[in-house]
């Protein structure tokens, strides 16, 4: 493989947990914020890309980001416009709701203004926990799932996703931890997203480089000229990355950027 062209970066991508934010503590570092405000001094946009929806989204102080890809990007925007929308089909909506029933699982789902939940049971709120944030059940939730649904949050197991999906033509599972599946149109991704993204900032992809460390980076990772997995990443993410940085907790980030000129 042919050396990377650090000085040729303009725009960077980063996943949240595990990736700027160790799950284990749960908050990002004085290093990691540093790395963000030193790209963006030397002229490189910083990016979220996230399964979060936009009303979980952390809030670092001092750092603002230039575009959000939310929803696995299938939301995205800047501080000023909405860059790209994906909503899953209205029917496949509905369909999810029954399937999850039937297998007596609660499920929560996103709109690009509010969410909320039809019931709860341990492996949703402790997804949720790990953001940071409460799982609200809502009386409305009718209401709301005939509204634009961008992701449809769900505590289950692999064993469990065929049922989940049965009859669903136009939605797909990415999943970043095993115990909860994230469920979006199927023809989105961080991938397809960060596409979008950089037509937007009429940048190529050699231009770009992505950080993350679940199975809903990977195609992230691929669509970038240089992807880099963190050293708590699976297997299957490290074989997807072109290079492997430290440990979320041990501000690989910070290092590898240091390392590289980037800040």
């Amino acid at each position: 493989m042919n050396l990377p062209d650090y000085k040729n970066i303009k725009i960077a991508f980063f996943d949240i947990d595990g990736t700027m934010i160790d799950i284990g503590s749960r908050k990002i570092t004085p290093n990691m914020l540093e790395t963000l405000s030193g790209l963006q001094r030397n002229g490189i946009k910083i990016c979220i890309a996230t399964g979060r929806p936009p009303a979980i989204l952390p809030r670092f102080q001092g750092i603002d980001f230039d575009a959000y890809l939310t929803f696995n990007a299938s939301y995205c925007y800047t501080k000023e416009e909405v860059i790209f929308r994906n909503p899953i089909p209205a029917a496949d909506v509905q369909t999810v709701i029954k399937n999850a029933a039937k297998i007596h699982r609660p499920l929560a789902l996103a709109g690009a203004d509010r969410m909320g939940a039809n019931g709860s049971d341990t492996d949703l709120e402790d997804y949720f926990a790990i953001s940071q944030h409460n799982l609200e059940i809502i009386e409305d939730f009718d209401e709301l799932s005939r509204e634009e649904i961008f992701q449809i949050m769900i505590g289950c197991r692999k064993e469990e996703y065929a049922a989940v999906l049965e009859d669903v033509k136009g939605a797909r599972i990415t999943a970043w931890w095993d115990r909860a599946a994230d469920i979006i149109s199927a023809t989105g991704s961080k991938g397809y997203g960060i596409e979008k993204v950089l037509e937007y900032y009429h940048l190529d992809r050699k231009q770009a480089i992505a950080f993350g460390d679940g199975a809903n980076d990977i195609e992230m990772l691929q669509t970038v000229g240089l992807g880099v997995a963190m050293g708590n990443a699976g297997e299957d993410v490290k074989a997807a990355a072109d290079q492997i940085c430290g440990t979320a907790a041990e501000d690989g980030i910070f290092t590898y950027c240091r390392n590289h000129g980037l800040i």
